[in-house]
């Protein structure tokens, strides 16, 4: 009879319950290129739509393994799970892997349950934005840098001319509206679930352990050991991906003829992006 049954398509046959789980990783950022897909709405919408897409499954599994980026894209990624969670009526479970941080935090919230590992990072509930400066090192190698603009301000900010109080006023003030967005969302989603702890917004990071005692995450545990907790043993996982080209994802517009280029360019630019990275894990010990 088992063999028999496993001949017929899957929506004939009784099978156990299935949750689709869908697998966030990565820096935040809009954009990305071929070599180094970025994690955005752009290339999770089609993921999540498919996962909830699942009439039989009863919840959505999500991993969470980023240390965030933009705050824009991670509240578009946030508000797009939820619309589906109560569109399509279903309960849904974030885990966090070694990291949920910053804009990655902020897509946990989006869980009904946030589920950690007792050595995960969570938290870093603030905003920060860094750059450089350059004005000393042109007048050390004698350039002389021409800038004009129609409005005072269009070049606020700007690394090549001494930071300006003014300049440094304008964004501080950007970032704190920024992040009360950020902690209304998480008071909003976590409710009295939060402990009363004075470094809760202040951009501090916990292990999950910490992390449960200040009602940043529900409980501690594993994927795996959850659902098969709360669905039966024979619950079944499945992982939603996206069909890729000969070279993964297609490049947009990209010919033969100048494919060297475009791969020359999209190495170049992989570097910046993955030294960025590298450097935004790095703040959290990883």
């Amino acid at each position: 009879m088992a063999s028999f049954r496993s001949l017929l398509p899957r929506r004939f046959r009784k099978s156990d319950t299935t949750i689709p789980v869908v697998r966030l990783q990565g820096m935040i950022m809009a954009g990305g290129t071929q070599f180094r897909p970025a994690l955005n709405m752009a290339t999770v919408a089609p993921l999540l739509e498919k996962a909830f897409a699942d009439k039989r499954a009863p919840a959505v599994a999500i991993v969470v393994n980023s240390p965030g980026g933009s705050p824009v894209q991670s509240r578009l990624i946030f508000r797009r799970i939820r619309d589906l969670a109560e569109e399509k009526e279903k309960k849904v479970f974030v885990f966090v892997e070694d990291l949920a941080a910053s804009g990655g935090y902020m897509i946990a919230i989006a869980g009904d349950e946030i589920i950690a590992d007792p050595s995960s990072i969570v938290g870093s509930i603030g905003v920060v934005s860094a750059s450089f400066g350059f004005n000393e090192m042109i007048k050390k190698i004698g350039v002389d840098r021409r800038v004009h603009t129609a409005g005072k301000n269009k070049v606020t900010l700007d690394p090549f001319q001494p930071e300006k109080k003014t300049d440094v006023d304008h964004l501080k003030a950007l970032q704190l509206e920024v992040h009360q967005v950020f902690i209304d969302l998480v008071k909003e989603r976590r409710g009295t679930k939060l402990a009363d702890d004075g470094d809760l917004f202040t951009g501090l990071f916990w292990s999950g352990i910490k992390g449960k005692e200040l009602g940043l995450v529900d409980s501690l545990g594993d994927l795996r050991s959850v659902i098969k907790e709360r669905y039966g043993e024979k619950a079944r996982l499945r992982l939603i991906t996206m069909p890729r080209g000969l070279f993964g994802r297609r490049m947009a517009g990209a010919g033969f003829g100048d494919m060297s280029t475009q791969i020359a360019g999209a190495a170049a630019a992989g570097l910046l992006e993955a030294a960025e990275e590298r450097a935004l894990w790095g703040r959290y010990g990883l």
